[in-house]
């Protein structure tokens, strides 16, 4: 799905909301909402008014990895992102070139048995492609344990649109919880980062309820528009019960980003009960697919290009997410990580 809107360069989130005045935090951010094609403008503070008893938001509670690392491959700086553990020990990875401006760009990947000298005295060396034809992420074997490497040598992902490094802990969510083999997300699942723990207590007092899911999600370059790949998920048994249990009261279950979204649907069989359930979901929503367990889906907003459309286009229909995009770049919201959010509801 491709939208037929150009979004100017000046849409793009520079800096967190909290960064940008004086007394402002997280939640300081635009909401738009689209009832079916019906477009309203909000406050992200006013999303409580906005829900109702019965409704239950999946969140994701996947932590933010430090991702990124210098390396050196061969006499050439390099930066390494780390994107996806694999079930052999493997780890999925893209290299890029630094700009000169403390963010990077893309870069040719390959060729196999390259290796990139890493701090520490660590060796990466690039085995193969992570799908073939796709010479963006590589598998990798790598000389140490990758997860204390970031920990000690990693900062989070930056993309040139932005102004500055973050802290990591600009990049975690209100919902992130640490995994006890130290996997994440190598990018914020970034739908949740307006949300406050005071605003999480205000749903709650209105008899909103939450339902926890964890997708590790990959790396997703801005020059690359792809599908995602096979990421690591769970679903609880707990929050499956809890999910049946809103569709079957009547509630609305609105996903808080497209990562919450894949987990619950790989989780979701044909008669639209959703079970328990872990392992790699190579699950892509589109149109055709549909969705079975989710109503709503509150999400950052997208490049016109990207591959997160088709989900979009999924839980709302085309002429939906047409009239939304068209007015959001008339009001000037803000794009990527650090921007403003919209929320799609059924008409």
């Amino acid at each position: 799905m491709t939208l037929a809107v150009r979004v100017p360069e000046e849409l793009a989130a520079r800096v967190p909301a909290e960064q940008r005045g004086p007394g402002l935090g997280r939640d300081a951010v635009r909401l738009l909402v689209s009832h079916g094609t019906e477009v309203s403008h909000h406050a992200f503070g006013d999303l409580p008014a906005l829900l109702r008893a019965g409704d239950l938001l999946i969140v994701n509670t996947s932590q933010t990895l430090a991702a990124a690392v210098d390396g050196t491959a061969g006499h050439a700086r390099v930066v390494v992102h780390f994107s996806t553990r694999g079930d052999d020990g493997r780890w999925a990875v893209e290299l890029r070139d630094p700009d000169g401006r403390g963010t990077t760009r893309a870069r040719a990947g390959g060729p196999a048995d390259s290796v990139v000298r890493l701090p520490g005295d660590v060796r990466l060396v690039l085995d193969e492609p992570l799908a073939p034809g796709s010479g963006r992420l590589w598998w990798a074997r790598v000389s140490a344990d990758v997860p204390s490497l970031l920990r000690r040598h990693g900062r989070p992902i930056r993309y040139s649109y932005t102004e500055r490094d973050q802290p990591l802990s600009a990049h975690q969510t209100v919902f992130a919880l640490p995994a006890a083999d130290g996997a994440g997300s190598a990018e914020m699942p970034s739908a949740a980062r307006p949300f406050t723990a005071g605003l999480v207590a205000r749903l709650v007092s209105r008899g909103v309820q939450f339902a926890p899911v964890v997708l590790h999600t990959g790396v997703a370059s801005p020059e690359a528009h792809e599908p995602p790949y096979p990421e690591l998920f769970e679903v609880p048994g707990t929050s499956a019960r809890l999910i049946n249990a809103a569709r079957a009261g009547g509630g609305r279950v609105i996903a808080v980003g497209t990562t919450a979204v894949r987990a619950v649907e790989s989780a979701t069989g044909p008669d639209g009960v959703v079970r328990a359930a872990a392992g790699r979901t190579e699950l892509v929503v589109t149109p055709e697919r549909g969705v079975r367990a989710v109503d709503g889906l509150l999400t950052g907003l997208h490049e016109p290009q990207a591959s997160h459309l088709l989900m979009l286009e999924a839980v709302a229909g085309r002429a939906a997410v047409d009239r939304g995009y068209a007015q959001a770049v008339r009001r000037l919201y803000l794009w990527h990580e650090f921007g403003d959010v919209h929320l799609l509801l059924p008409k």
